[in-house]
């Protein structure tokens, strides 16, 4: 007989401890030993071996007898597609960036913020931008990225500097370090309604990106292309790309509810 979860002595407790045993999965270390989690929770040998062996058999891990290694389960995947598919974002913006990856054979992503960091929500291989992993799910750094750029593009300056601070991490020697130096290029999506990113995150990379509204004309989501340096060609592209991802980011926020007339209004 199962209890009630609410009238199980420890069942918060043990609910946070069988949680962090999953987080202690990374990109970096997919797969883990069980004497690694104990390593890395704090729990003890015989804990980490039972909420281990619950997980495994509800599907949340997978253990590879021959290794000893665990890794991520199927049942995740289940949950991680059920939460995608109840975002309104994600519905309207998958077929518009399959189609744009199809049509121009580059990289397209679709990301919501999440507090300080990027969220990926959608993610599309081109032709031109083959990758061997898929990006949904993960995070990203908002100053770094042009998707993270236009998810700030309508954030007061105040409310920027508030969120990131006034130094900002360097991942290349392009990476804008200085909020002064983000606020400027903040100003420029505005402008133009679009925003670039040339190897400020990662080495021979770039990418053009363009905000999403909902029907309150807020900026929910983002939509970039992306790929090689030789295959974006900025330098002669730069206004084709920033035109074509207006053009799609408006689709989806059409279709979220967005109109121009609700954006007049919402600035009387």
């Amino acid at each position: 007989m199962v209890r009630a979860a609410g009238k199980e002595p420890g069942g918060t407790q043990s609910i946070e401890r069988a949680l962090s045993l999953l987080d202690a999965f990374t990109e970096e270390h997919p797969e883990r030993r069980v004497s690694e989690l104990v390593q890395l929770t704090g729990l003890g040998q015989s804990t980490v071996s039972r909420l281990v062996g619950a997980l495994e058999a509800l599907g949340f891990l997978a253990h590879d007898a021959r290794s000893g290694l665990y890794r991520i389960g199927r049942r995740t995947i289940s949950l991680s597609s059920l939460a995608l598919n109840q975002s309104a974002v994600f519905r309207q913006s998958r077929q518009v960036a399959q189609n744009l990856a199809a049509e121009f054979g580059l990289g397209t992503n679709v990301a919501e913020r999440v507090d300080d960091r990027l969220f990926y929500l959608c993610h599309f291989e081109g032709r031109q931008a083959p990758r061997n992993f898929t990006m949904v799910g993960r995070g990203g750094p908002l100053h770094a990225t042009g998707l993270g750029k236009a998810l700030l593009s309508d954030s007061d300056p105040d409310e920027v500097v508030e969120l990131l601070g006034k130094t900002l991490p360097g991942f290349t020697p392009k990476t804008l370090t200085r909020s002064a130096d983000l606020l400027k290029a903040l100003e420029e999506v505005r402008s133009r309604g679009y925003a670039t990113e040339i190897e400020e995150l990662a080495f021979g990379r770039a990418c053009v990106a363009a905000p999403i509204r909902d029907q309150t004309s807020r900026v929910v989501a983002a939509i970039s292309v992306s790929g090689p340096l030789s295959a974006i060609d900025l330098g002669r592209r730069q206004d084709e790309l920033g035109t074509l991802v207006i053009e799609h980011a408006d689709q989806i926020s059409t279709a979220l509810g967005y109109n121009s007339v609700s954006l007049g209004a919402a600035r009387v």
